[in-house]
């Protein structure tokens, strides 16, 4: 009766979600509390509630703090020298200029956000792009690349967010093992993006790269947005807090709300200014802080009442025996297609909780189902679910059909990269 009540209770928010009756945080939140009382656990809902917002709640402050500080950086224009230097040196070199968007997009997409990421990205190099007839899909491949590596691995991207958030886990102890993998993600898609420049490169000719090189060179602008010595200073600071995070001497969220407190005082001396930036970065953060702290109280409740035990056992029993020691590989596998065509929302929310309850009866820690879950998640970014997808389809003019398909092949094997990187490093235990 459980596992029935379980599996509706995720079918229902899947549904909801998907079909967009209901948004994230309200679904999350009215579904099983009405399947809980369904199964007669109306008296212990607010114990499990509370106990289920209590594991989610260092996330919700962690992603909050990160949000408003990447927030300022970008205002500050920490990232834009990196774009100035790129367009220096790339001086209309396909292949230079393909590289220097994946460098530019591996940086941008520190702050999880992925619109954010695509509106940076397409500001500062579809310019370049069209102006040497470049194909706008590179563009795109490389982002999109970038921003799942970053979004998977980095506790304030959006999916391991919802991993962390809803097994309990410790952000740092699920990140500091990811630092590999995101190394071997952002190699790949270096690699990947000299191949595409180079293909692009041989099919423009030289002519034409020759008759843009001094035009691209000339319309670099050197100038940036604040100070110098603040530019410094706010590099200086991140540094610092990337630094201390990898030292893992203080708890992430700590670490976000102090350097959070530094650069708003720093960048912005005046008390109303200080005011008006928060205001300004405070809509980013809302949603999704409150989406987690909503998880909570989902995880609370599938967990209080037991569901999602027995859901994990019958699931459990229609796997193959053999089959356990690559439970992780299989989950990872398993993300690819589901992940595509599932809202994050739906695929961390729904399925999730249940992978990782199945993992324990091989013996595998839901932390290392986590990582496994979002590995290859690069490929929600390119689903029908995906929202910021439609900010990049139309930054660059394009269809859908036409994105996935040129795109497709390269995120996949960047996926099999990180999956393996995973496995080698013990990231991803089997």
């Amino acid at each position: 009766m459980l596992s029935i009540l379980g599996f509706l209770t995720i079918a229902v928010f899947t549904y909801l979600v998907m079909t967009k009756r209901l948004i994230a945080f309200t679904a999350i939140i009215f579904v099983p509390i009405i399947f809980a009382l369904i199964g007669g656990f109306g008296p212990q809902l607010g114990e499990m509630m509370m106990e289920g917002v209590l594991l989610t709640s260092d996330t919700a402050v962690l992603l909050l703090f990160a949000i408003l500080y990447f927030g300022i950086m970008m205002d500050a224009g920490l990232f834009d020298p990196v774009s100035n230097a790129i367009l220096k040196v790339a001086k209309g070199d396909p292949v230079k200029i393909a590289m220097g968007t994946a460098v530019l997009a591996l940086l941008v997409a520190l702050d999880g956000d992925g619109t954010t990421t695509y509106m940076i990205i397409c500001s500062a190099m579809l310019p370049v792009y069209r102006r040497l007839g470049m194909n706008p899909l590179i563009l795109a491949t490389v982002s999109i690349m970038a921003l799942g590596i970053i979004a998977g691995s980095t506790p304030w991207g959006g999916s391991a967010t919802r991993a962390i958030s809803v097994l309990g886990l410790n952000a740092n102890e699920y990140f500091i093992p990811m630092l590999p993998v995101m190394v071997g993600g952002a190699i790949a898609t270096l690699i990947i993006a000299y191949i595409l420049g180079l293909r692009e490169r041989k099919r423009l000719g030289m002519e034409v790269i020759q008759q843009y090189q001094n035009e691209l060179a000339a319309t670099v602008e050197t100038t940036t947005k604040g100070s110098t010595w603040k530019l410094w200073f706010n590099l200086f600071l991140t540094l610092a807090i990337m630094f201390v995070l990898i030292l893992d001497v203080v708890e992430l969220y700590l670490l976000f709300i102090i350097g959070f407190a530094i650069a708003l005082v720093i960048n912005y001396p005046n008390i109303e200014a200080q005011k008006k930036v928060i205001k300004e970065h405070a809509p980013n953060a809302i949603p999704v802080v409150s989406l987690v702290l909503g998880a909570g109280i989902f995880t609370g409740i599938l967990q209080g009442t037991k569901m999602v035990d027995h859901m994990a056992g019958d699931l459990v029993s229609i796997i193959p025996p053999a089959f356990g020691d690559y439970y992780t590989i299989i989950v990872s596998l398993i993300g690819l297609p589901l992940s595509f065509l599932m809202s994050n929302d739906a695929f961390f929310f729904g399925a999730l909780p249940v992978l990782a309850e199945a993992g324990a009866q091989y013996g595998i820690e839901p932390i290392d189902v986590a990582r496994a879950s979002v590995i290859g998640q690069t490929i929600h970014l390119i689903g029908p679910t995906s929202a910021p997808l439609w900010v990049l389809i139309e930054l660059i003019k394009t269809d859908l059909g036409k994105l996935q398909k040129y795109t497709l092949p390269w995120i996949l094997l960047g996926s099999v990269v990180m999956i393996i990187v995973a496995i080698a490093t013990g990231a991803m235990a089997l």
